[in-house]
């Protein structure tokens, strides 16, 4: 008989442990060890060696062809920027977001757009039914007759579906839900979306048949399970936005064969997903003129730069320590550049409380934003608006002085397609290319100079 082995695993990290323990010593989650029971089992099945086992000899790195095999085109251009052009064969990718953020509508939509173009498409749902995909699909008006549909938990049974239907692209939907019946342990556990997870890379990888795996999130924002399961896959997407809003951001944490700068925007509606071809448009389209503390920002998302509102509010308190939030933008990096203004610039905000926010509800990570963060608190401080055309972007350093950034030109190319009159910018970024000439262009290496041109 085979020997059933008891451990305990963290849900969140995947660390095991031969005993319980209140909190994991690997993440340092309390109450996250839960118990697994594993028998070993030996797969020795023709079935098993079919799938799990190659002919194939080690050859020299300098024999093996170097031809790139064609990435598979999903119709959708904002999916083929995150995965660096397309769906590789052999590929396999995981897609996590919160709940009802539209993983499963994104991947219904492109799994349409494929099967449309004559490849054949296999879609497993592990949480609906046949009748309520058909049902989702109806709505999003994504039917087509290259696409397969099929509800199963079981991996044994999804591979043999796999082998009879010979797609161009699965899609797992969800990981969790999917288990292993030679492992003793519930789905979704730490054990059970590793095992799963290794079956599905195995396939993928010697059936050439690319692999998209729907992963849940804990309300950390991470992947449920364990994190291994990120580091098994060659792609991870992750699918932001706020309920509130419509538009969704997917962007590239690990991509093998890409970018993990890109990022696709969508806008959820009615229909479905609908691709946002001008971001920068988007979300300066309800932007207030003449206010102060609104500044525009030309940041750079990967290959492609996009103009984002900055909003900050400065307003007395009568506390002894003033508030410092910031919403998009690391509230560390808010702390910086307040402290700079005060030490620089002379301002006295040690009374005033100071907020921040990113209008859209983009996250902007780049330094690239300090110097626009900078004149918004200013101007607000100040009670100054600055002009409704100008693009502001460049570092701030901690003596005050401003520092060039990368891609200036695509940042002004940007600003001049929408219409901008001005920017300022770094002026160590205006070397090595020629500035467009209907858009004025000032160059600072201070803070202050900046604040000079911007508020007067």
């Amino acid at each position: 008989m085979a020997k059933i082995k008891v451990k305990f695993a963290c849900m969140e990290c995947g660390t095991e442990s031969p005993k319980w323990l209140g909190k994991c010593p690997g993440c340092g989650a309390w109450n996250s060890m839960v118990e697994e029971k594993e028998t070993v089992v030996k797969t020795t099945g023709a079935a098993g060696a079919a799938v799990f086992q190659t002919k194939e000899k080690p050859r020299s790195i300098i024999h093996i062809e170097s031809d790139q095999e064609p990435r598979i085109d999903t119709k959708l251009g904002e999916l083929n920027r995150v995965l660096g052009g397309g769906v590789v064969p052999g590929s396999l990718i995981l897609v996590g977001g919160d709940p009802g953020i539209g993983k499963s509508t994104l991947l219904l939509q492109a799994s349409h757009s494929l099967a449309a173009s004559g490849m054949r498409i296999l879609y497993i749902s592990g949480e609906e039914s046949v009748r309520q995909t058909r049902l989702r699909a109806d709505r999003l008006g994504s039917l087509s007759e290259q696409l397969y549909v099929l509800c199963e938990t079981n991996v044994e049974s999804i591979r043999e579906a796999i082998e009879s239907v010979e797609p161009a692209l699965v899609v797992i939907d969800s990981i969790q839900t999917v288990f292993d019946p030679n492992v003793q342990s519930a789905p979704g556990s730490v054990a059970q979306v590793r095992e799963c997870t290794s079956h599905f890379m195995r396939i993928a990888k010697i059936k050439g048949v690319a692999t998209v795996l729907v992963g849940h999130v804990t309300k950390e924002g991470a992947i449920a399970g364990p994190r291994m399961l990120e580091h098994m896959v060659d792609c991870v997407l992750y699918f932001e936005g706020e309920r509130h809003h419509t538009y969704r951001l997917l962007r590239a944490v690990k991509n093998r064969f890409g970018s993990t700068n890109e990022i696709g925007i969508f806008e959820m509606g009615e229909s479905g997903l609908r691709e946002v071809a001008n971001p920068s448009e988007l979300f300066l389209s309800e932007r207030p003129l003449g206010v102060a503390g609104s500044t525009v920002v030309a940041s750079m998302e990967g290959t492609r730069p996009v103009l984002v509102e900055l909003q900050a509010l400065v307003a007395s308190t009568n506390f002894p320590s003033p508030r410092r939030m910031s919403a998009g933008i690391d509230h560390h990096r808010m702390a910086l550049i307040i402290a700079v203004l005060e030490k620089r610039m002379g301002m006295f905000l040690q009374n005033q409380d100071a907020y921040l926010n990113v209008a859209g509800g983009v996250k902007l990570d780049e330094p690239a934003v300090d110097l626009a963060a900078a004149v918004s608190i200013a101007s607000s401080f100040r009670d100054a608006p600055t002009r409704p055309f100008d693009i502001i972007f460049g570092e701030v350093g901690l003596t005050g002085e401003v520092r060039a950034v990368s891609r200036a030109e695509q940042r002004v190319r940007e600003a001049e397609k929408l219409g901008f009159k001005r920017v300022i910018m770094p002026e160590n970024s205006l070397k090595g290319w020629k500035p467009p000439s209907n858009i004025e262009i000032i160059g600072v290496s201070t803070v202050a100079e900046a604040l000079r041109a911007a508020l007067g």
